[in-house]
């Protein structure tokens, strides 16, 4: 366990004591036909943030110091998802105001490369609210893993299609191997994998837009980077961000079951991705 996984348990025990922190609690639901996917009912009351229409304050400047891990930089600080699924989970936000929408910076990836190193496991980004962003800060978020842990239930579906045993899904997407994960050029890596994924992608370069063109996921783990373009955030009664492309589903109660079981996740995954060209 690194340093800093460590560091975030013990902040979640104290923020959980004093109220700062509020896990919410889920049950697995078991849905014929929907493997390898995760679904997890919602037990806990929906935050209320979350249910409020409207705009919302920035609970990232200030953030709460009770929810704070460590600062890593005068650029970033690593704290604690107020509303986690999963004990550890960190969000890497910056410290001053940057959009959620606009371009991941190096500095971005220089940080979060220094996390990885210590804590390793699945990291997502949801570039605005189409692509399930809940808020407008720049965060990055880490669900950390074991080395003895997969990643996400798509992990092994991701592997496969690098290497050639598994089609590829029906939505625009691109998918790349890491090669340089716990060596100093990570960042590096990081940084040139988004950056080509966006171009292939079309959501554009920060030389000639201000910031990417469509809505789009973030998803990767020490072996492999995955961009997904989104269309919308929800079907079916369903909220979907990066995790839905991992393979992880929330059910709310306001989430159509019978819809999800007759269609499947792939079917609700490629109704709020674009689709691929024909």
């Amino acid at each position: 366990m690194g340093r800093l996984l460590q560091a975030a348990l013990a902040r979640s025990d104290a923020a959980e004591r004093c109220g700062a922190l509020v896990p919410l609690h889920t049950e697995r639901v078991e849905l014929a036909g929907c493997e390898p996917f995760v679904l997890r009912r919602l037990l806990s009351e929906t935050p209320k943030h979350l249910r409020s229409a409207g705009p919302k304050p920035n609970p990232f400047l200030p953030w709460d110091p009770e929810l704070e891990v460590e600062r890593l930089s005068a650029e970033h600080v690593l704290i604690l998802n107020k509303f986690p699924v999963q004990r550890g989970h960190v969000l890497l936000i910056t410290q001053s105001w940057q959009p959620q929408a606009g371009w991941l910076q190096p500095s971005d990836w220089q940080a979060l490369a220094g996390v990885e190193a210590d804590s390793a496991g699945l990291w997502f980004f949801n570039s605005c609210a189409a692509a399930g962003a809940s808020q407008p800060h720049r965060h990055l978020q880490l669900l950390p893993r074991s080395q003895a842990e997969v990643s996400c239930p798509l992990a092994a579906a991701c592997i496969a299609q690098l290497e050639g045993s598994q089609p590829a899904w029906p939505w625009q997407y691109r998918l790349s191997r890491r090669q340089c994960f716990g060596t100093p050029a990570a960042a590096e890596e990081l940084m040139a994998l988004y950056h080509r994924h966006q171009r292939e992608l079309g959501l554009g370069e920060p030389a000639h837009q201000v910031q990417p063109l469509q809505p789009y996921n973030l998803l990767f783990d020490p072996n492999w980077f995955m961009t997904v373009v989104r269309r919308q955030e929800h079907w079916s009664g369903m909220s979907i961000n990066a995790l839905g492309f991992a393979g992880c589903l929330l059910v709310t109660p306001e989430s159509d079951t019978e819809w999800l079981q007759r269609h499947g996740p792939l079917a609700l995954l490629e109704a709020v991705a674009l689709a691929a060209p024909q």
